[in-house]
């Protein structure tokens, strides 16, 4: 029944896009983009209820006074701009890299096909764990730190990975630790890249 699973985001969506409309832009979007002072007090009352929201108000000027000068580049914009070009680089091959290395591990793994989809259930709270986990730390380290210490960690859970994969044939229970090897190199994508 992966199918039904695989569906059930589609009515989750449509939830979303029917209850959309109905919520006020982002205070920031009205203040620094759309230059809607009114609209932006509106929002935060509409969001966060009654109050005075003078200092996130301040703060916002703030903000739009430092960026005044700063032009917001389209899509097509920034895709023009040589100078972002490693940027995106890395962030295609990244994408690239977790798109080709699906389910089939699992099968390279030799892992029942009855524990497959518990497996695939067990990399998607493992991504939601890490994503939360990186949220309430970033502050603390830096996004540099993250990104390093989390590539460094998806390397040695790849080697790692690669090594039981060659030796699963002589040490049965590395099929098993192979699957934790994928657990903690989704961990370590999350917390990071």
């Amino acid at each position: 029944m992966w199918n039904v699973l695989l569906s059930f985001s589609g009515p989750v969506a449509l939830i979303q896009l029917l209850f959309l409309p109905f919520f006020p832009e982002t205070p920031p979007y009205l203040l620094l983009q759309k230059e809607d002072k009114d609209g932006c007090l509106k929002a935060m009352k509409q969001l966060w209820g009654e109050g005075n929201y003078q200092t996130e108000f301040d703060d916002l000027m703030k903000e739009k006074a430092i960026t005044k000068g700063t032009k917001i580049m389209s899509v097509l914009e920034v895709l023009r701009e040589r100078s972002v070009y490693p940027q995106l680089f890395v962030l295609l091959v990244l994408m690239l890299s977790l798109q080709l290395c699906g389910l089939n591990i699992f099968e390279t793994a030799n892992l029942p096909e009855s524990i497959i989809p518990y497996a695939s259930v067990g990399i998607s709270i493992s991504e939601l764990i890490s994503t939360i986990f990186c949220s309430s730390i970033i502050d603390r380290f830096g996004r540099r730190t993250l990104l390093c210490g989390g590539y460094l960690l998806m390397a040695l859970m790849l080697a790692l990975l690669e090594t039981s994969l060659l030796l699963a044939d002589q040490f049965p229970w590395l099929h098993y630790c192979s699957v934790i090897l994928i657990f903690l190199f989704i961990f370590a994508y999350g917390l990071g890249p």
